[in-house]
């Protein structure tokens, strides 16, 4: 007890004490004060140049007076800036940075490139917009139609996999979630495409794909057959595709052409069975 009693009332612990708890103090001064700042190099700053819409070789020589690096993150096609001009920096022209910062750069590219379209039906909208962004593609305009699955795209105006110029925006078809009911298929067999068409419509049905085929001894532009066929009643908003009659000889008029008499009325035509035929010695005949 005696020894822990001379311990406790050593001065030259409480003067060890305060040394170390003095040191740590001014440690701590120095590093706030001093040694941070000159590794962080507080209080230093740089402001950043506006380089958007110079040239890039302009572009590179500001960062580099200004002490900061660059980089290229992107290239894009802008029609109203010649090429290699710079669309855009990150940070922004005029913000205050720490020296040797890195400024990103987005360039007009030279030529616009082509990027494929990819697939997005059968797919949520946002999904559809994220992978049409992340593809160089813009979302166009959104086309509301009944069906029953909601915020699904049922089409696009651009088919999967062809080529486009990056940016082109791509229209898209999307279903409302409000095709719950099905309704009737309309009688449309042998009647004329528009009124079909009308038809069709007022049913609440939309009007898919129409091939046209030559049926000989019928006329045109009536309605041969429809897909799908076997289903009398569909949900609302789904798609008939229809078969339509066209002329037979309508081909073989065009690939053979018209012939034409000099001797009939300017630019009009007629018929081989009203053409006369003309004799050997090329008389018409006549008693005159």
């Amino acid at each position: 007890m005696s020894a822990f009693k001379d311990l406790i009332t050593d001065k030259r612990l409480y003067i060890g004490f305060f040394l170390l708890l003095f040191s740590g103090l001014v440690i701590l001064f120095l590093a706030d004060r001093v040694i941070m700042p000159a590794y962080t190099k507080y209080n230093q700053g740089v402001t950043v140049p506006d380089v958007t819409k110079v040239a890039y070789e302009d572009a590179i020589g500001l960062l580099q007076q200004a002490g900061l690096r660059y980089e290229i993150i992107d290239r894009r096609s802008n029609e109203a800036f010649p090429p290699n001009f710079v669309l855009d920096q990150a940070p922004r022209g005029n913000m205050l940075v720490k020296p040797n910062r890195k400024v990103y750069l987005t360039v007009n590219a030279a030529e616009t490139p082509m990027v494929s379209v990819p697939d997005v039906q059968n797919i949520s909208l946002r999904n559809a917009q994220i992978q049409l962004q992340s593809h160089g593609l813009e979302p166009g305009f959104v086309e509301y139609v009944s069906s029953r699955f909601p915020n699904i795209v049922m089409g696009q105006s651009v088919p999967a996999g062809e080529s486009v110029r990056r940016g082109t925006p791509i229209n898209l078809v999307v279903s409302d979630g409000l095709g719950m009911n099905r309704v009737a298929v309309p009688e449309i067999i042998g009647k004329r495409l528009a009124i079909a068409q009308r038809e069709i419509r007022q049913s609440g049905l939309r009007i898919g794909q129409i091939v046209f085929q030559p049926v000989s001894g019928m006329e045109p532009n009536l309605v041969i057959s429809f897909s799908p066929a076997e289903a009398d009643s569909l949900f609302e908003g789904e798609r008939i595709d229809l078969v339509v009659s066209e002329l037979s000889n309508l081909r073989e008029a065009e690939e053979r052409g018209v012939e034409i008499d000099d001797q009939t009325e300017l630019g009009r035509v007629v018929p081989d069975s009203l053409i006369i035929p003309q004799t050997d010695n090329g008389s018409d005949n006549s008693d005159d």
